[in-house]
């Protein structure tokens, strides 16, 4: 797999900065239903009402939206099949699976810590 760098003005690649593309792009990403979409597609290509099923909780809009704009930033391919009717499959691109093992790693770091978490929130709630 070949990383292709960035090669715009460094302000761009700043998350500090409120103006970077890549602030832009990790709000995008950063929330839970990109991360669960990523993760269930893994390295499969899924149909959306599989896609869905596949993640109890998201709403069709908010499936739909996220993978718009997993699409837009170049995570996730959308292919439609020329049938009656029109069969559409999901799929990770390069950069996708690159992003899940990012993904794959918070996961594991949650199980990993999710009785620790827990037993947190109970201390700080009483």
């Amino acid at each position: 797999m070949v990383t292709k760098q960035f090669s715009g003005s460094p302000d761009e690649a700043d998350l500090r900065r409120a103006d970077s593309l890549a602030r832009e792009i990790f709000s995008d990403i950063a929330n839970k239903w990109s991360f669960l979409i990523i993760e269930a597609l893994g390295e499969r290509t899924l149909r959306f009402t599989e896609l869905r099923n596949e993640i109890e909780g998201i709403s069709h809009k908010m499936l739909t939206q996220n993978l718009r704009m997993l699409e837009r930033n170049g995570l996730v391919e959308r292919r439609v099949h020329p049938t009656v009717p029109p069969r559409v499959e999901y799929t990770l691109t390069e950069s996708g699976q690159g992003l899940r093992a990012t993904v794959d790693g918070m996961c594991d770091w949650t199980h990993r810590y999710l009785s620790h978490i827990d037993a947190a929130r109970r201390r700080f709630d009483v």
